[in-house]
C-alpha cells in the first residue's frame, strides 16, 4: 500500500499540519453553513477536525490506515466527533464501510482527484458524483500546470482538463489560482501552485 508506506516512513509533504487555508476562504466566500461534509483524501485530520470544530457533520476517510490512526488521535485530543473511515475511492460504494446511500451537500478534496486521475479517472468520477447531493458542492484542490518550479511536488494538472473532465454531472461554479499552505518537501519549504475549483452538482450525466 504506497501511500501507508509513505505515511510509515514520514514522507508526506502534503501534510502541512494545518487545515487548508483556501478551503476557509471558500467556505466563507460561498456562505457554506455546516451541513453534513465527506473530505476524500483527509489525510491526518487536520481539516476535517476544523470543519468539526466549526459545527459541521464531518465524515472523512482516506486510504492510508496509519493516516487514519493519526486522524482518530488527533479528534480525540481536540474533543471533536469526526467519522472516520478507511475507503477506496476506486472501488464500488457498496463496498465502502462510510456509505449509507446518503449524498453530502458538500464534499472536499485536496489532492484526490490530481493523484488518482491517470489511475482511474472514470472510477473515481462515479464515486465522486454518487457521493454528491445534487445541489451540493464538490470542491477540489489540485496541483497547477501553469508552476514554473521544476521540482518534486504535487501532480500538476491543466485547466481545460480539469474542466473536461469534471464536466460530466457538475457545473464550474468558479476556478481560480492559488497556492498550497506551505510545507516541507526535500529539506525546503515550498508552497506549490494549485487550482481551486468549486463544481456543483447538476443532474445526472
Amino acid at each position: 500500500m504506497p501511500w501507508n508506506d509513505r505515511y510509515a516512513r514520514q514522507d508526506k509533504p502534503w501534510d502541512t499540519g494545518r487545515p487548508s487555508s483556501e478551503l476557509r476562504r471558500l467556505i466563507n466566500e460561498l456562505a457554506i453553513a455546516p451541513c453534513r461534509v465527506l473530505e476524500i483524501g483527509c489525510g491526518t485530520g487536520t481539516t476535517a477536525v476544523d470543519l468539526a470544530r466549526q459545527g459541521y457533520d464531518v465524515t472523512a476517510v482516506d486510504v492510508a490506515p496509519l493516516a487514519i490512526e493519526a486522524a482518530r488521535g488527533r479528534a480525540r485530543q481536540e474533543g471533536v466527533r469526526v467519522a472516520f473511515a478507511l475507503a477506496d475511492l476506486l472501488a464500488p460504494l457498496a463496498e465502502q464501510a462510510f456509505w449509507d446511500n446518503r449524498p453530502f451537500p458538500l464534499v472536499f478534496d485536496r489532492g484526490v482527484y490530481h493523484a488518482l486521475r491517470r489511475v482511474d479517472l472514470d472510477s473515481l468520477l462515479r464515486t465522486i458524483r454518487d457521493v454528491t447531493a445534487k445541489g451540493g458542492f464538490y470542491i477540489v484542490l489540485a496541483g497547477n500546470a501553469n508552476e514554473s518550479f521544476e521540482g518534486e511536488g504535487p501532480p500538476r494538472v491543466r485547466a481545460d482538463e480539469l474542466c473536461g473532465e469534471l464536466a460530466s454531472g457538475f457545473e464550474l461554479v468558479q476556478l481560480r489560482e492559488f497556492r498550497f499552505d506551505a510545507s516541507e518537501a526535500g529539506g525546503r519549504r515550498v508552497r506549490p501552485l494549485a487550482w481551486s475549483a468549486v463544481l456543483r452538482r447538476t443532474a445526472a450525466p
